[in-house]
């Protein structure tokens, strides 16, 4: 039976219409959590989001997942790319990852960033949870 450990929400935006920031190319950083795994060996950690855009169809987009607070290339733990599908609309896109390998430690950060083509809009709403238990 699993054990829970601790679980954290981050909303950047509960509502559409907000941030209404345009994508770049580099990162930009639209979730942050931290969980308490009390130096745990090897606890499960589940993580997933939403991040809306609005843009032009066929604009791309990538989501990274890193382990920490800053954006390192070396802290991903998962990235995925996808495309605006229709022109104008508001377009949820939801992910689900886990940390196969996470440290031991008492605390562990995770932190979710995109990065896309600048017609492309943050249109709201933007979260980002996880979860941490013991098999």
């Amino acid at each position: 039976m699993a054990q829970f450990l601790d679980m954290a929400t981050s909303v950047n935006s509960g509502n559409t219409g907000f941030p209404n920031t345009g994508l770049t190319g580099a990162p930009e950083l639209f979730g942050a959590i931290g969980l308490a795994t009390q130096s745990n060996v090897n606890p499960v950690i589940s993580l997933g989001g939403t991040i809306s855009l609005t843009g032009e169809e066929g604009d791309p987009f990538t989501l990274f997942i890193v382990r920490g607070t800053v954006f390192d290339p070396a802290s991903i733990i998962y990235f995925a790319e996808g495309t605006v599908a229709t022109t104008g609309g508001n377009e949820l896109h939801s992910f689900q990852t886990a940390d196969f390998a996470p440290p031991t430690q008492p605390f562990i950060n995770y932190s979710a960033y995109i990065a896309g083509v600048s017609t492309s809009i943050r249109s709201g709403p933007e979260s980002f949870y996880g979860i941490a238990s013991m098999r």
